[in-house]
């Protein structure tokens, strides 16, 4: 699939989302209109700013989430990643790359349930690049076993309460409430 499909997809999924207040509305209206000016918006060539997919996998009881030690941040994050030419949908990558980075299959909810844009110092030569991060939600299936990938020092389960990167407060509070449906 080419960038403008996936782009359309991209742009019609963040129009669909009902943000979880302000700041999150603030932003899907930021990745939006990156994507309404650039034809390029979900690739890594896309500088400075490019959209990405990742996906908070959480334990069938939703009392714990998978996250993975990021080889390069050397941080807990949830599993994700840039969309790749055969990717068709941005939840279609979200599910690509934490299948790549855990070795474990899950079923992913097609709605975002959290935005965030930060820097990434380590993504290309000139330093000042930004993920436009798009986070989905997804469960695993009960006794899940998970793989360290290439990307990645290690990957583990970690309680929702006790999380080792406090940047994951909101993203993992959010995907537990829709996985609990509260």
């Amino acid at each position: 699939m080419t960038e403008a499909p996936l782009r359309d997809d991209a742009r019609s999924v963040l129009r669909r989302m009902d943000p979880a207040g302000p700041g999150q509305c603030a932003l899907r209206d930021r990745f939006v209109a990156h994507l309404d000016a650039h034809p390029d918006g979900v690739l890594r060539a896309c500088r400075p700013d490019h959209v990405t997919a990742s996906t908070v996998v959480l334990s069938a009881d939703a009392s714990r989430v998978l996250l993975t030690l990021h080889a390069k941040a050397g941080r807990w994050f949830q599993l994700g990643g840039h969309a790749e030419p055969g990717d068709g949908t941005l939840a279609g990558a979200a599910r690509r790359e934490a299948l790549e980075e855990s070795g474990v299959e899950v079923a992913l909810d097609p709605v975002p349930v959290h935005l965030n844009e930060h820097a990434v110092p380590f993504c290309g030569p000139d330093g000042d690049v930004h993920h436009l991060d798009v986070r989905f939600v997804a469960v695993a299936p009960d006794g899940a076993r998970h793989a360290v990938s290439d990307e990645s020092l290690d990957v583990r389960w970690w309680p929702v309460d006790d999380l080792p990167n406090p940047d994951l407060a909101d993203p993992v509070a959010l995907a537990v409430a829709r996985v609990r449906g509260v």
